[in-house]
């Protein structure tokens, strides 16, 4: 565990974000090691745009518990996270998780760890819109329940 309180910072927003910006937040905690992870709204064929709708309170509290059990596991120095909401184009941002720790294991670890349970536990219904006209809500992979199950365990899968 961390000698201080994380600096945390969780947005859930419509609203774009820099990854730049978000970085150069965590190196000011002056720890060893960031990791980050961004994702983007991948064409899956066909593929216009990603809808995301959310209830706001179960949203914030429901990533706020994922980030701080993984402050609990890992000495971290940092974590930010954010997550849009809305409708995004093909190649938008859609989430950003940030580590910072005096050590690189514990940020690359935490950093896949918050990614692997935001996947599969933050309440965000997803709507894919096709290029044409139809539209259909986006199912629950077992992939990604595998993935998060293997934190469950505590061990960490090769990647």
């Amino acid at each position: 565990m961390a000698d201080a309180t994380p600096s945390i910072s969780l947005r859930v927003t419509a609203e774009d974000f820099d990854p730049g910006r978000e970085l150069a937040r965590l190196e000011g905690l002056d720890g060893g090691g960031i990791a980050s992870f961004t994702g983007l709204v991948r064409d899956d064929g066909g593929l216009r745009a990603l809808r995301l709708e959310h209830y706001p309170a179960m949203t914030q509290a429901q990533i706020a518990a994922v980030v701080e059990e993984a402050c609990a596991r890992w000495p971290l120095l940092g974590v930010t996270v954010i997550h849009r909401f809305g409708e995004l184009p093909v190649g938008a941002r859609i989430v950003f998780v940030g580590t910072a720790s005096a050590h690189r294991v514990a940020a690359l670890e935490s950093c896949a760890f918050l990614i692997d349970w935001l996947k599969v536990s933050a309440p965000f219904w997803k709507q894919e819109i096709r290029h044409d006209g139809s539209a259909g809500w986006v199912e629950a992979k077992g992939a990604d329940d595998a993935r998060a199950a293997i934190w469950r365990q505590g061990r960490l899968d090769p990647i």
